[in-house]
């Protein structure tokens, strides 16, 4: 199969867009930089979640280690002629590490008239601790091996919407629900691969969206629950499959737009890194949500459109 972009003007323009080192921070912004006055007892924070994070998204982008950023943030506050304190170091480590809920703002969708359609899927990230060369090498052990990232997708519009990061012992089916309350808008139909198979993906879906269509493979081996609903989704599949085939099921059901989710991952690894760089836990979940909050900026600046060729010579 082949493809041809139908915008590339835009989406050239749009690429060279997200290497642009041109920054802006609104009056908004400026005026919030401090934190906000406590009413509880304890110390008085000097800067605000939202300086926290735009010292971080800055560093993430380019690639800089934390003093870095504190330089590199100090340097561009003052090329905009802005008297604002820049946090130290020690103050970004310690406020990345804070707990804190998921930042609806970085994943938020713009509503339409019609329901979204979730795509999900997981992968791992490498941590500090012995490499792979070192593992094959030498037979390095460590107890530190990688983090299991879980995301969903807006198949439509290719943006992030919410996202989990776990231990690597963590099943993908455990994640389903955790990643539905991050989505506020009614869903479509929810596809995800074989992983996810199983009665609690199910409900947990039709929990959150009672209409929506459940697109999960079923195992190789499974077979009808005769004593389940006669509208049962999984039943259904398995039944369509037995008749018509894997392949016309999958073609039917638009299954094939799971692969856009592993595009993400790999979007991600490629852009962002496949190794997390902080140390602790809630440091590193932090990390990654700042990671996807990034990748949906640049996904704003440039998407390729592209149409399948019929033949050949188009």
């Amino acid at each position: 199969m082949k493809f041809k972009l139908t915008n590339w003007p835009e989406y050239e323009a749009g690429l060279r867009r997200r290497g642009s080192l041109t920054l802006w921070i609104s009056p908004q912004v400026v005026s919030s930089w401090q934190a906000p006055k406590r009413t509880t007892r304890g110390g008085q924070p000097r800067y605000s979640d939202l300086a926290i994070e735009t010292a971080l998204t800055l560093g993430l982008v380019f690639g800089l280690r934390l003093r870095q950023t504190e330089g590199f943030m100090a340097s561009v506050l003052k090329l905009m002629g802005l008297d604002l304190a820049v946090p130290d170091h020690t103050t970004l480590s310690r406020r990345a590490s804070k707990p804190r809920a998921p930042n609806k703002r970085q994943f938020s969708r713009v509503p339409d008239k019609g329901p979204v359609h979730v795509l999900i899927d997981s992968s791992g990230l490498q941590i500090y601790g012995a490499g792979q060369w070192l593992e094959e090498k030498h037979g390095a052990r460590s107890r530190r091996n990688w983090r299991k990232l879980h995301l969903a997708l807006d198949a439509d519009s290719g943006g992030i919407i919410a996202q989990v990061m776990t231990d690597q012992d963590a099943g993908d089916a455990s994640q389903v629900e955790p990643l539905l309350d991050q989505i506020e808008m009614p869903i479509g139909q929810f596809t995800a691969d074989g992983a996810y198979d199983g009665n609690p993906t199910y409900e947990a879906v039709i929990r959150h969206s009672p209409g929506a269509t459940v697109v999960i493979p079923p195992r190789a081996n499974a077979v009808e629950q005769p004593a389940s609903d006669p509208t049962d989704q999984r039943n259904q599949h398995i039944a369509a499959i037995n008749a018509d085939g894997r392949m016309k099921w999958q073609v039917d059901t638009s299954y094939g737009k799971r692969s856009l989710v592993e595009n993400a991952i790999g979007r991600y690894k490629s852009i962002i890194g496949t190794r997390l760089r902080a140390r602790s836990f809630a440091a590193q979940r932090t990390e990654v949500a700042i990671g996807f909050g990034v990748l949906n900026r640049m996904l704003a600046c440039a998407r390729p459109k592209s149409v399948r060729c019929r033949n050949a010579t188009e």
